[in-house]
């Protein structure tokens, strides 16, 4: 009977503990700037801390909206609305990312990432 009270008093300790991480504030590190890739090429990097709205591309388009230091592409021309889709972005690292017309939308600058890796 002892040894089910002291694993049980172990197991909340390890649910409060998780709890506790959960909850604590994470730093942010808010971009300083949106680059723009497409095919492999960078074709423009524009500051968050500017609202605009930029068109990319002509026939296959994206329009990417800067506003309140965040980018978010709201209109597309792609098939599956991805990109659209993906919401607006300001963290270092963060990504917008549209197959159909090979482009890449990432928040560059101001400090690293919060994390260090990705596993899968």
């Amino acid at each position: 009977m002892k040894r089910w009270r002291r694993d049980l008093l172990l197991i909340a300790l390890l649910l409060a503990a998780a709890l506790t991480l959960l909850l604590l504030p994470r730093p942010s590190a808010a971009g300083a700037a949106v680059l723009v890739v497409q095919d492999g090429e960078e074709i423009g990097r524009y500051p968050l801390s500017e609202d605009r709205t930029v068109s990319i591309g002509e026939e296959a388009y994206n329009l990417l909206a800067i506003k309140n230091g965040a980018a978010a592409v709201t209109e597309a021309n792609c098939g599956d609305h991805t990109c659209v889709r993906t919401g607006w972005i300001d963290k270092t690292g963060e990504r917008i990312i549209c197959l159909p017309h090979r482009l890449i939308i990432k928040v560059v600058g101001g400090g690293a990432p919060d994390w260090d890796a990705v596993a899968r």
